[in-house]
């Protein structure tokens, strides 16, 4: 499956994530990231409704957005599928995600 990114930022910082994140395409999603964390957003909200897997790579890539960003970024997780939330869960992930049905 293709993997997609559809980026903007400002105070919130918003990517849509299509396809799956794996080892090859987290190095994309990372590299958005750093992009994006140069405008030191105060949340960043991942759209990914159409996202059906996310791999360990992709896992750390979200760890490494809090830390680039910073500790006080806010991460919500809009509309994720089961098996994401599940992987989620699996890492304990889920604790420091947001994970929302819609975001305003």
């Amino acid at each position: 499956m293709s993997f997609q990114i559809l980026a903007e930022a400002k105070k919130v910082a918003k990517i849509t994530l299509i396809g799956e994140v794996d080892s090859l395409s987290a190095r994309e999603f990372q590299k958005e990231i750093e992009r994006l964390a140069v405008e030191q957003p105060d949340e960043l909200v991942l759209f990914v409704e159409n996202l059906t897997f996310i791999s360990s790579a992709g896992l750390r890539v979200l760890i490494f957005a809090k830390q680039k960003m910073g500790t006080h970024l806010a991460v919500y997780m809009v509309k994720p599928q089961e098996s994401v939330v599940e992987t989620l869960e699996k890492t304990g992930l889920h604790h420091s995600i947001n994970i929302v049905d819609q975001y305003l």
